[in-house]
């Protein structure tokens, strides 16, 4: 038995996003004694525009007295939420990320810490399904007291398609680099031995990050680009006459 080992990138250079990791192998399996064995990497990427946007804001407030702090936050808190069902954000969409209440020092040389007073933050992340709302969004939060506004970040509610699509690119090209170098050993291709997938996000997508609360005259302008997802497959295909 020969072996032939090669390796092929392949993929379409398209902008770009986030996405899982798949693995798939096939069990290893005896091949004949005449056989030559070639194993090919192979990649194939796909994309489509992002149909979700994740964004995380909240609301940070201090005080000197650690209840005030926490208090006025929670007031603060509270518009935020109403704005964001305002603008049809559904409350599953919406996730509480962290509550935190933390002392503040003064730091001197030479002295002890002194207590300055508290600081309250409340975070949440939010699902935008309605990209074309994305930027009255963002205004709204701000507009209501929102004062840590991160994001977004663009994403593919359902990339599985993408994903079909990629592999069925990137096992098409496994398999016609194999018959190039069969062809050229005047062998065939007698089957697949196994057969391993992997996957991953694509490159960074257009994100933006915002704080402060000013008032905005217009929709703040938000570009999602494209997303992409990538497959790569290592491939053994047994050669042979």
């Amino acid at each position: 038995m020969r072996l032939l080992h090669t390796s092929l990138c392949l993929g379409l250079m398209l902008a770009l996003a986030p996405a899982s990791v798949l693995a798939q192998s096939l069990a290893p399996v005896p091949v004949a004694a005449d056989a030559t064995v070639l194993t090919i990497h192979a990649s194939a990427q796909a994309s489509a525009v992002p149909d979700v946007a994740m964004i995380n804001a909240g609301v940070l407030t201090q005080d000197k007295d650690s209840n005030l702090a926490l208090r006025r936050n929670a007031e603060q808190m509270q518009q935020v939420m109403a704005a964001l069902k305002a603008a049809g954000i559904a409350e599953r969409d919406i996730q509480t990320s962290g509550i935190s209440l933390n002392p503040q020092y003064h730091y001197a040389d030479n002295q002890p810490p002194q207590l300055q007073g508290y600081q309250a933050s409340n975070g949440v992340n939010i699902k935008v399904r309605d990209l074309g709302r994305l930027g009255r969004v963002l205004d709204a939060l701000a507009a209501q007291g929102a004062n840590q506004i991160n994001g977004p970040s663009f994403a593919i509610d359902q990339p599985e398609p993408l994903y079909q699509q990629a592999r069925v690119e990137a096992l098409r090209k496994a398999r016609q680099q194999a018959d190039t170098y069969a062809s050229e050993l005047g062998l065939k291709v007698r089957r697949v031995i196994s057969l391993q997938e992997s996957g991953g996000g694509g490159m960074p997508m257009p994100m933006m990050a915002m704080r402060g609360a000013a008032k905005m005259e217009m929709d703040t302008p938000v570009a999602a680009g494209q997303s992409s997802i990538q497959v790569q497959l290592d491939v053994v295909f047994e050669l042979g006459r």
